[in-house]
């Protein structure tokens, strides 16, 4: 009896034990895990049905939509979830290979171009050819979460795949505007779809993420630190007489100059007639806002006597439109002649008195690094 008792009495100390040694904070991947299970079995049970009403004509297809939309939504959160677990336990099995961003970030854009098409998104991408060593099926789930997480910010989208300057990483650059128009219940900075992102750069290794958000929709930056092959940079442009090509693929380049000055103007004209290039030219913004409603330029030449508060907002307005477009400064300075830097709104100088030696080369290298 007594041994009975004892191990009785041991059994219940060793149950509370464990009992006390659970908790929440250890076990909720589980929870998440069973939780995702549960979601993703329940709502593919639940479309099977509705395909089965839909075959028999028991519903219509308008009713049918309506049911699928929001299932496809909570299977999709599921499948978010399993994949948060899975990246988080490292349970994904990784093979990194030469990757081309490029062609699996337009991949990715054309598998979901009837849903982004359903929801009225504006895309627009540049896509700079660059490898990255990366396991194949993580980077397309990187992307995918990356869309996911940003199209309910907008409705306007422009994707942009380059070489950042310093440290020269592979970037994925996707910025989402929303043109004033209040976004998606769904837009959430730190819903499931961040929280994936995050987990996949951190599991991936060599991702670095950011972001930033505004009244004006939201900025996602990836850099991709396993770059194995890039584009060269152009660090120059020699304007000697080995630049016929470069002439040729200035073809349909049309800039746009703002100065109140008519000299400068004139000048500005003749110096790009000498390489090639067709130009307009206006006096202030207001004319300079219907011009480019009109045709939108490849480059803009502005006076600096204009560099103002409407000149930041007519550059914002601008680069909303085109997400990348140079500008060109001229300078009161008769003999600077300053190239740009990488930065968005930087700008390349020349100075009044330089214009017809200077403004040439300066817009054939701006114009080099938008190719």
């Amino acid at each position: 009896m007594s041994t009975s008792n004892k191990n009785s009495t041991g059994s219940s100390a060793a149950a509370g034990n464990a009992k006390e040694s659970w908790s929440l904070d250890e076990h909720w991947p589980q929870l998440l895990a069973s939780l995702a299970n549960q979601l993703t079995e329940s709502v593919s049970a639940l479309q099977h049905q509705a395909d089965l009403l839909l075959a028999k004509e028991r519903i219509s297809k308008l009713e049918h939509r309506v049911l699928s939309v929001p299932a496809e939504r909570v299977k999709q959160a599921g499948i978010t979830a399993q994949q948060i677990v899975r990246f988080y336990s490292g349970r994904i099995r990784q093979s990194h290979e030469k990757v081309d961003m490029a062609q699996l970030v337009e991949g990715v854009l054309q598998e979901r171009k009837q849903e982004l098409s359903i929801l009225g998104i504006a895309l627009r991408r540049k896509l700079k050819p660059l490898e990255v060593l990366i396991d194949p099926t993580v980077a397309h789930t990187f992307v995918n979460a990356v869309l996911d997480w940003g199209l309910p910010f907008g409705s306007r989208v422009d994707v942009r795949l380059d070489l950042n300057q310093w440290p020269q990483h592979t970037r994925l650059l996707m910025r989402v505007s929303n043109d004033g128009v209040p976004p998606s219940s769904a837009a959430s900075p730190d819903n499931s779809s961040w929280m994936l992102i995050q987990q996949i750069a951190a599991a991936a290794g060599g991702i670095e993420v950011e972001r930033e958000m505004n009244e004006e929709g939201v900025t996602f930056t990836a850099l991709f630190a396993r770059t194995v092959q890039a584009v060269d940079g152009i660090s120059a442009v020699d304007l000697s007489d080995e630049q016929s090509s470069m002439f040729k693929s200035l073809a349909g380049t049309y800039v746009l100059t703002i100065s109140p000055s008519l000299q400068i103007r004139a000048d500005v004209r003749d110096a790009l007639r000498e390489i090639g290039i067709s130009s307009d030219s206006v006096v202030d913004f207001r004319q300079a806002r219907d011009a480019v409603k009109a045709r939108m330029p490849n480059l803009i030449v502005v006076d600096s006597e204009l560099k103002d508060e409407e000149f930041d907002a007519f550059q914002r307005d601008v680069l909303r439109e085109v997400f990348e477009l140079p500008f060109v400064e001229i300078s009161p300075d008769d003999s600077s002649f300053d190239m740009s830097g990488f930065g968005e709104f930087s700008m390349a100088k020349v100075g009044r008195g330089n214009i017809r030696e200077a403004l040439g080369t300066a817009v054939m290298f701006e114009l080099a690094k938008m190719m």
